[in-house]
Parts: C-alpha cells; sequence; structure tokens
C-alpha cells in the first residue's frame, strides 16, 4: 500500500497525542501531588496539539477534504466515521480537564471526572483508529490479530516517553514514570517482533486460491487490465524490496526501542540534568522511530486487488 504521509502523521501524532493524555489522566487520579498547573496545562495542551494535528492531517488523503466532517453521519458502519465522533467526544473531558487547571490551582476533585472519563475516550479513540486498517480483509497485514494491540502499544508507549519527558523538565523526579516506560516500551517491542513474525508471508492470497484454478496448474495473467497506471496500481500496487523492508525493520528497533529504552534507563538512574537531557533525546529517537514503523505498516500491507494486476502473492 502507498504510505502517503498524510496518514503516516495521523496514526502516529494522534496515537502519541492520546497515549499523553492517558498518563496525564493516570497520574492526576493516581498522583495529584506531583502536577501543578503550569505541569498540567503545558501536557494537556501538548497532547491536544498532538491530536489536533493528527486528525487534521487525517483529511488531507481525502479526495474532498471539505466534505470530511459527511464521514461522521456513517458511523453505524464504518470506523473511520466512528473514529471521527470518538475523537471529537475525546476533547469534552480533555477539555474539561484543562478548564479545570486554568480555573483553579489545585483542582483536586473537580478534575476527577473528567480525569476518569479521558480514560475510556482515549482508549476508544485508538481502538477505533486501529480498527479502520484491522476491519479490511482485503489486507492480510492489517486483517491480523496484533493490529488493535500494536496501535495500543504505540500509543501508551509515545505517551509515556512524552511524559516523561515533560515531568522531567518541569524538574520532577518520577521514578514510577521512568519504570512505566520501560514496562511499556518492552511490551511494545514483543508485540511489534510477532505482528513482523505473523506477516511473513503466511496466509497470502495467490491467483491460484483467488481463481481456485490452482488444481490446474499455475495461473497466468493473460491480458494487463489496462495499459497505463491507475489510480488502484498507484494506492494498492506499492512494494517494497525484502532488503529495504529489513534495513528499516532495524532502524526502526534502533530508533523506536532501542535508544529510547537505553536513555530511559539512564536518565532513572543519573537523575538531574542528564535525566532531562536522555528523556528529551528519547522522545526525539522515538518519533523518528515511529515514522519509520508506520511507514512499513503500509509499504508491507499488500491488497488483494494487485493480483488482478499480476501480482503472485497478496
Amino acid at each position: 500500500m502507498h504510505p502517503a504521509f498524510s496518514v503516516i502523521l495521523f496514526t502516529t501524532a494522534s496515537g502519541a497525542g492520546y497515549g499523553l493524555l492517558l498518563w496525564f489522566a493516570l497520574c492526576s487520579l493516581a498522583a495529584p501531588d506531583w502536577i501543578d498547573r503550569p505541569l498540567a496545562l503545558t501536557t494537556l495542551l501538548f497532547g491536544l496539539a498532538l491530536v489536533s494535528a493528527g486528525l487534521g492531517s487525517s483529511t488531507l488523503h481525502l479526495g474532498r477534504p471539505e466534505r470530511a466532517w459527511r464521514a461522521l453521519s456513517q458511523w453505524r458502519t464504518s470506523w473511520l466515521s466512528r473514529e471521527g465522533v470518538a475523537a471529537i467526544a475525546a476533547y469534552v473531558p480533555a477539555g474539561l480537564l484543562a478548564l479545570a487547571w486554568i480555573v483553579w490551582p489545585r483542582p483536586g476533585g473537580v478534575a476527577i471526572l473528567p480525569a476518569l472519563l479521558m480514560i475510556p475516550a482515549a482508549l476508544a479513540t485508538t481502538y477505533c483508529t486501529a480498527m479502520i486498517y484491522a476491519s479490511l480483509k482485503t489486507v492480510r497485514q492489517w486483517r491480523n490479530r496484533f493490529t488493535v494491540p500494536n496501535y495500543y502499544a504505540l500509543g501508551l508507549f509515545t505517551g509515556a516517553l512524552l511524559f516523561a519527558a515533560i515531568l522531567r523538565l518541569f524538574g520532577r523526579e518520577t521514578v514510577a514514570v521512568d519504570i512505566a516506560v520501560l514496562v511499556v516500551g518492552a511490551a511494545t517491542l514483543a508485540l511489534k517482533l510477532a505482528y513482523w513474525r505473523s506477516i511473513e508471508g503466511r496466509g497470502a492470497s495467490t491467483a491460484e486460491s483467488a481463481t481456485g484454478l490452482g488444481g490446474f496448474g499455475t495461473v497466468r495473467l493473460f491480458e494487463a487490465p489496462h495499459t497505463e497506471e491507475n489510480y488502484l496500481m498507484r494506492e494498492m500496487g506499492f512494494s517494497i524490496a525484502r532488503k529495504h523492508a529489513a534495513k528499516l525493520r532495524r532502524l526502526c528497533l534502533a530508533a523506536l526501542f532501542g535508544a529510547p529504552l537505553l536513555l530511559t534507563l539512564i536518565a532513572l538512574l543519573a537523575g538531574g540534568w542528564i535525566a532531562g537531557f536522555a528523556a528529551v533525546l528519547a522522545v526525539i529517537s522515538a518519533g523518528a522511530g515511529v515514522l519509520v514503523e508506520r511507514w512499513l505498516f503500509f509499504a508491507e500491507a499488500t491488497h488483494v486487488v494487485t493480483l488482478f494486476y499480476g501480482a503472485r502473492a497478496a
């Protein structure tokens, strides 16, 4: 599949934004003494900015972006529509939480309900985003039991890295958050490796299986359906060489997992300005790594329509 940058930005920025908002909500419920007004507003506004940037970029991939609002009416049948509805609904608890911190230096019990609502709102929106891809039977790499868990894990991991960096920049020594980053990062790495193993050619459709003529021998394309490249060939027929995919996977592992986890461990052990510097570097590295991971998520996906254009497997 063609890895459009607008969709890559959508899935990475919104995932990190919802992850950040979720971690802030959990922290405000479990350890409100860690948080003051500047920290709260910085975290909430940054999380909402990421979510808004992601959602805004998603409309750029539409043929008529000005009609994006119409997609909201199809929530009964479309995961894309459900994602839009859930995303708009998630602004309510996030906005109320920000308002509470604007009005009161320490909102206390006033912030409890919005924080409680923020958690399921972030989880529901992330689930809908993942199901946009996991619901497609025509793309076996997405119709996969690891797709939804990977979306959750990546959002939680990148959100935790952002939250740890913000806490460090505000002078908070938060061992618990660093430990959460390490645990969630290790789980995300395990899920990513399991996903890559699961898509390695197993269960692929072929021209023989698609036509049911495999018993007669090899099925070959007699005549191309088009003489020139068309939309389907550009969007669905994108392919990446195995050797390039392997290199990008190694880059992803190093940038998204290796460096951030090592830098988080350094921050945990060192403390002080070194911890803050390491936390910021971890966010930068993970940001680059998750862009590579999302690019691969689309580039390695194969649509069954490509069999009609001569592909051997999809």
